[in-house]
């Protein structure tokens, strides 16, 4: 299921290279059977609290952000920068690469109705996790595959599924998603909220590229989508 989701993904937006964000197709031949083979774990995500966090870098954040808000469970989606040494850091001093921050979505999530497992399991299937520094088009460190842990129970899990997934084969290359400290956290600048949403009428690149990924986990994630009405 993984490889048939991230193959059409990556069919579509490979069509589209001019557009920045735009995921590559990784060498996936045996990800349908091995990627099965790693369960992740339903229901409480290991925190008693009302809500918990979870915080990812997977390339370009209005992706992501878009995906993350049709999430059942899912209460708030923010993009923003994480993981650097720069206090408060803007747009153009993280595209600048010398930051160290990566683009993040922050998730407010209800551990009652989503666990971070779950939401694991949706990061690693929504970009290619074995390219370094880049989604597609996008070069930089900016764009690095992270997980940004809040607490060692995320880490610890964070670690588990990514060792599960490299021994598993799914991908034909190593997962190179760091694991990484939360740390330095800013919200994103206003015009980078809710950008899909707010753009989708007016910006090619909702139309090409977040839209076409929207379709795709629609039909691979149906049961985790948020309930309308």
């Amino acid at each position: 299921m993984w490889s048939k989701f991230l193959f059409n993904i990556l069919a579509v937006a490979g069509s589209f290279q001019f557009f920045s964000c735009v995921t590559s197709e990784p060498n996936n031949k045996t990800m349908s059977d091995n990627l099965s083979s790693v369960a992740f774990t339903a229901g409480k995500g290991g925190s008693d609290a009302a809500t918990d966090t979870a915080t990812f870098g997977a390339g370009c954040f209005w992706c992501v952000e878009a995906i993350f808000q049709q999430v059942e469970g899912v209460l708030k989606v923010t993009s923003g920068y994480c993981g650097g040494h720069v206090i408060n850091p803007t747009y153009e001093q993280v595209s600048e690469k010398n930051t160290g921050h990566a683009e993040v979505a922050q998730i407010i999530f209800d551990p009652e109705k989503v666990s971070f497992d779950e939401l694991l399991e949706i990061f690693w299937q929504t970009h290619d996790p074995t390219t370094l520094n880049r989604q597609g088009n996008d070069v930089g460190p900016q764009y690095r595959s992270a997980v940004f842990y809040h607490n060692n129970e995320q880490k610890k899990k964070a670690e588990h599924y990514k060792a599960e997934l490299n021994k598993s084969g799914a991908f034909s290359n190593p997962i190179v998603t760091t694991i990484e400290p939360y740390k330095n956290y800013s919200e994103a600048e206003n015009y980078h909220q809710n950008y899909y949403n707010l753009n989708k009428n007016s910006n090619p690149y909702c139309y090409y590229v977040i839209k076409p990924k929207l379709e795709k986990f629609e039909k691979v994630f149906k049961d985790k989508m948020r309930k309308k009405g």
